[in-house]
């Protein structure tokens, strides 16, 4: 399998890929996953807002995306990283 080629679990085409030659996967599309991951880190800094994010991912892609498929993944993308954050232990009494 080709490196960043996904399995397919659903009908919907996630943002940043496409079908592909080999059935049943997606291929990524390295322009928008980019574009998503810059206006990912703006919006969950606060940076700007999801309107805001949604529009310049459709001007700069000519793709669209909800703002509500943003936040799905931008809250998806940032809790399981700062789950991984909560557990992390520098030391042995960072657990209690």
């Amino acid at each position: 399998m080709k490196e960043g080629y996904i399995k397919r679990k659903t009908s919907t085409i996630p943002f940043g890929y496409e079908t592909s030659e080999v059935n049943g996967y997606f291929k990524p599309i390295p322009e928008q996953i980019n574009a998503l991951e810059v206006v990912s880190k703006m919006v969950h800094g606060k940076e700007i807002s999801l309107a805001v994010a949604v529009d310049w991912l459709e001007a700069s892609t000519d793709r669209k995306l909800s703002r509500m498929g943003l936040k799905k993944h931008i809250d998806k993308k940032y809790d399981r990283q700062e789950e991984d954050d909560r557990n992390k232990f520098n030391s042995i009494l960072d657990r209690f």
